[in-house]
């Protein structure tokens, strides 16, 4: 999954599309590098960030889904980044998009479930306490695999009881995490599979990386790849990045290395 964000303050620059051509180009060039999904954010959630209006969001989204079609043809799936469900709607129903990637898992707009029922579109539930603004002072777990585990199934019972079929898992990698609570979640991915979904692991060039090593997020692709390959084996199905090529190396390496394909 390759990381296309229409914001002027994701976290990492690298990743900030400016404009139209600039959109269509980083997708043709992440399905050209062998990206599965194409994930387009319009509302920076990096920890401390301000949300953005709805009418912006919706603004960003339509051009870029627009550009992107434009760019990849109707067969690539998008996902679209956001937390409300009125983008939600127009993003799937009306402009194209395939998956809606929530980092909320439903809980700042309760209208998200019922209107990802109805669409009928597979849907990422993250993990996250509070909001992007808060929710760095809110990772008081008593275990973190376990409290993640019991917090996520609560919400993913919820979609199943709507209807929604094809649920994603994402634990939240700093979202309300610690440092040493983002490893820990880690090395204990694999226990993510009692929820029954495909878990999907987002750590490209975030401060788990940087923090660790002391390094900027510019200088962190290294060490992607690192916890991408950790996380593919313990279990991960969906690695999303910013660095498509790097992320389908990894991926070749590790099931030429243990599965011999």
């Amino acid at each position: 999954m390759g990381i296309i964000n229409v914001t002027a303050d994701s976290f990492y620059a690298g990743s900030r599309a400016a404009d139209r051509a600039d959109i269509a180009a980083r997708a043709a060039a992440m399905v050209a590098d062998g990206a599965d999904i194409l994930d387009l954010g319009a509302c920076s959630t990096r920890p401390g960030s301000t949300e953005v209006p709805a009418a912006v969001e919706l603004e960003r989204i339509a051009e870029a889904l627009s550009a992107v079609r434009e760019a990849v043809g109707p067969h690539v799936l998008v996902s679209v980044d956001t937390f409300r469900a009125e983008v939600a709607r127009k993003a799937v129903g009306e402009w194209g998009a395939d998956i809606i990637n929530d980092i909320s898992a439903g809980a700042i707009d309760h209208d998200m479930f019922d209107t990802v029922a109805e669409l009928g579109c597979p849907y990422v539930l993250m993990h996250m306490r509070g909001t992007p603004a808060t929710m760095q002072t809110m990772t008081d777990y008593d275990d973190v695999t376990a409290d993640v585990i019991r917090e996520l199934s609560h919400p993913l019972a919820e979609l199943r009881e709507a209807g929604v079929a094809d649920i994603i898992i994402d634990p939240g990698f700093g979202f309300a995490k610690t440092l040493e609570q983002n490893y820990e979640l880690l090395r204990n991915l694999d226990a993510f599979s009692v929820l029954g979904c495909p878990v999907l692991a987002g750590m490209s060039r975030k401060s788990m990386l940087t923090r660790l090593l002391g390094i900027s997020a510019d200088e962190a692709c290294t060490a992607t790849s690192v916890v991408n390959a950790f996380a593919l084996e313990r279990g991960a199905a969906v690695l999303r990045v910013h660095d498509v090529r790097e992320a389908v190396q990894t991926v070749r390496m590790y099931n030429a290395l243990i599965t011999g394909e």
